[in-house]
């Protein structure tokens, strides 16, 4: 449960810091980062930040899940990352000075950290460790775009259900998947109703469980095979 006073959570007692751009920091670069980030607990549903604006820093996921999207013509949301514990978000912006081309929102409660952009930008220069993690991250995601859109594109519904609930279980690992219909819908590019019919056949066929309303994945390797062995 988070503490809702806002408690103060030190990287040194991060459970989710091995898992983020901090993880190779020494202990002085730890206290640096202390000494320059602000804790907040966040509501569920609650705005990080949003497309358009001016980046004034990172945030860094202690506790909670973050949807981040962009708006389409209607204002329907197309998600296009769902961020789990020990995940980064804002600091591509902060390297190109341009306005946020995406918005965040809390799916849970969450305690998310803060770092400044002057802050942060310091750091960097001196942190080697930091920096090399930075360029590591970005490879990385260009090449999982890249994976994302061209699913999105080139697959049918059916097929990027299965490979969105394969990166969902890399999220939230061994707890079920818990995300609206509606969120759900938007990540997959589809209407709700049209997803709640591939839930029921996913269910049927074998390849989750769905108990009020959150999914756990029993079949993995189909998953795979139905999503066209892309996974992350």
């Amino acid at each position: 449960m988070i503490d809702h006073s806002h408690k103060f959570v030190t990287c040194d007692n991060c459970g989710a810091r091995k898992s983020s751009l901090f993880a190779d920091c020494s202990t002085n670069q730890t206290d640096e980062l202390n000494q320059n980030k602000t804790c907040s607990y966040y509501k569920k549903n609650q705005g990080l930040f949003l497309e358009g604006s001016i980046p004034r820093g990172i945030y860094c996921i202690n506790k909670g899940k973050v949807k981040v999207f962009t708006l389409g013509d209607e204002g329907k949301e197309q998600i296009i990352q769902i961020a789990g514990e020990g995940e980064v978000l804002g600091f591509r912006s902060i390297f190109s000075g341009e306005p946020y081309k995406v918005s965040a929102t809390t799916l849970e409660d969450a305690n998310i950290c803060f770092i400044h952009r002057e802050n942060f930008l310091n750091m960097i220069d001196s942190n080697s460790a930091l920096r090399n993690a930075l360029l590591k991250e970005l490879s990385k995601e260009l090449g999982e775009q890249a994976e994302f859109i061209t699913n999105m594109a080139q697959k049918s519904v059916r097929e990027r259900l299965a490979f969105v609930l394969l990166i969902l279980k890399d999220v939230y690992k061994e707890e079920p998947i818990n995300l609206s219909r509606e969120d759900l819908a938007n990540f997959v590019g589809t209407a709700t109703e049209t997803l709640i019919r591939l839930l029921k056949e996913f269910k049927e066929d074998g390849y989750i469980d769905i108990a009020t309303r959150k999914l756990t994945v029993l079949n993995m390797s189909g998953l795979i095979k139905l999503a066209g062995n892309h996974h992350r």
